[in-house]
């Protein structure tokens, strides 16, 4: 699916649906699952979640300065997000957002909560789409919205005070892995279109497909596709068998290889492409920005890094 960049709209896996479902599945009420996750599994609504912040370095997301105030029988949530994916959609009817409902707990990563807000609740406003390098991502967009005491039902809230930062790792992990796949079914695309133009163009008296520097392009990029998608493979088999928990640092180091293995493939098929692969003739320059923004989106490459150096040093650190 991953090949055509609305297939998974089509097959109701798409981000953020997937990941909301999974959250809803794994963390959700009887009552929230009726209400919420029938009707996005039946693929009636859709829906967004709301992390990110402008405001913000949202890489940390124990920095999200949005709150979740209890107020009765209610919770009161004021606040500002931004590419919130999904929320343009007019079938988008659920928003999963992540505020701090206890901002002074001396634990940072129990400050945050997660709670379910219908869409068009009053109190919700879209202040702009943004754009993906000019893209808008239709239909379902990456508003910036702001959240101007919007009250919800108390029962609105997801596992309970304090566990949004627990159900985020859940959430993004699998969401990183379903990237990952997609993104290397661009590549794969990229790298078929690349070998048909290299034999349909001749520059300087013979074909591209006969030019050394050509050939190693596209011998780069079939290396290159395999290995990642071995690697995605492997963390997917090990979530299946161990849990996602168990499987965080090959998520991370698919996380960080296939994106920037997409890019660099997409990159050489835009140049073997000539001005055509710059244009809307082809797939290769809207998937190119999809590419080099999940270099950022579900965490950017740095964190992940970071994240996968210290664990493996927490393993063989001391022997070594």
């Amino acid at each position: 699916m991953g090949r055509v960049l609305w297939a998974p709209e089509v097959f109701n896996c798409s981000a953020p649906d997937a990941g909301n479902m999974e959250v809803l599945a794994q963390y959700g009420t009887p009552a929230q699952q009726r209400d919420w996750l029938v009707p996005l599994l039946a693929g009636e609504i859709r829906s967004a979640f709301a992390m990110t912040e402008p405001a913000v370095a949202s890489s940390d997301a124990t920095n999200i300065q949005t709150t979740i105030r209890r107020d009765g029988d209610d919770y009161v949530i004021d606040g500002r997000k931004w590419y919130t994916s999904g929320a343009m959609n007019e079938s988008c009817q659920l928003l999963i957002v992540m505020g701090k409902t206890d901002p002074d707990n001396p634990d940072r990563h129990r400050q945050q909560s997660m709670i379910l807000v219908p869409r068009h609740a009053p109190g919700v406003q879209v202040l702009r789409d943004m754009a993906v390098f000019g893209f808008d991502d239709g239909p379902g967009g990456h508003p910036e919205l702001v959240f101007n005491s919007v009250r919800v039902p108390a029962s609105n809230i997801l596992l309970g005070e304090g566990r949004g930062f627990e159900i985020a790792q859940g959430r993004l992990g699998p969401g990183r892995i379903h990237h990952c796949m997609r993104l290397i079914g661009c590549a794969q695309r990229a790298l078929e279109l690349m070998c048909k133009r290299a034999t349909s163009r001749v520059a300087f008296g013979r074909s591209l497909a006969e030019q050394g520097s050509v050939r190693e392009d596209i011998a780069h990029s079939f290396c290159e596709i395999a290995q990642a998608r071995l690697l995605t493979l492997q963390a997917a088999d090990k979530m299946d068998r161990e849990g996602n928990k168990s499987a965080r640092d090959l998520i991370a180091a698919a996380k960080i290889v296939v994106p920037s293995m997409a890019a660099r493939v997409i990159d050489r098929a835009i140049q073997i492409h000539g001005a055509a692969g710059v244009s809307q003739d082809t797939f290769l320059a809207e998937a190119y920005t999809y590419a080099r923004f999940i270099r950022i989106g579900d965490g950017p490459d740095q964190v992940h890094l970071s994240a996968l150096g210290k664990q493996q040093l927490g393993l063989h650190g001391a022997s070594a």
